[in-house]
């Protein structure tokens, strides 16, 4: 999202987490800028149960939790490292100087947030259906228009079965019967552990 050497010239410092480690907690005061400079994150809500909410993941390059430094709000979700991470961070202070000089980069959060948003509309729209069938195509086709290399190598998706059921709120146990039956239907090809998708060139590895 911003240049590294930019947010550095602002006063970013850098912090590594250990895998599984936690970046920030929702409901967390928030105070600075995160952006991912090496590994993978997940940002996401966790209900009573434990059962946990993925709401995206996050690769190197990309920013988290920046809704909170744009309404003063405390963080609405939590970051975890799913790898070993490198991070940089500003505080929100300077954050906020910064993208008000620099209106290209206030441009691109707005993009940011609008894209993020779109995208909870969709996962939305498609809980109120209560067919899983619906929520999983869902997800597939946003992720298709989506191309991030986080979720593709080539034509390989790289999310789990368990990784769905936590973006659609299904449980993993659905999804695996879910799939099947999409199989069945013609719908998608589960083959030797993998499951190409209709009208889509992806490859699910499960």
């Amino acid at each position: 999202m911003v240049d590294i050497s930019l947010l550095l010239a602002w006063g970013a410092t850098y912090k590594k987490f250990a895998i599984g480690k936690t970046i920030f907690v929702e409901g967390q005061s928030c105070s600075f800028y995160y952006q991912l400079v090496t590994g993978k994150a997940r940002w996401i809500n966790v209900d009573d149960n434990g059962k946990e909410f993925i709401h995206t993941l996050v690769g190197p390059g990309e920013s988290f939790g920046e809704i909170s430094l744009f309404d003063d709000g405390p963080y609405a979700a939590t970051a975890i490292a799913d790898e070993d991470s490198l991070v940089i961070r500003l505080s929100k202070s300077k954050f906020l100087k910064l993208i008000k000089e620099n209106s290209e980069i206030s441009f691109a959060f707005t993009k940011l947030l609008a894209q993020r948003l779109r995208f909870r509309f969709l996962v939305i729209k498609s809980f109120s259906s209560h067919n899983p069938e619906h929520r999983i195509a869902t997800l597939l086709n946003y992720l298709k228009l989506e191309n991030n290399s986080l979720y593709t190598v080539g034509t390989q998706l790289k999310l789990t079965r368990q990784q769905i059921a936590d973006m659609t709120g299904l449980r993993v146990e659905t999804v695996i019967r879910t799939m099947r039956v999409m199989h069945d239907k013609g719908d998608l090809v589960i083959e030797k552990g993998k499951v190409y998708c209709k009208d889509m060139i992806e490859i699910l590895s499960l």
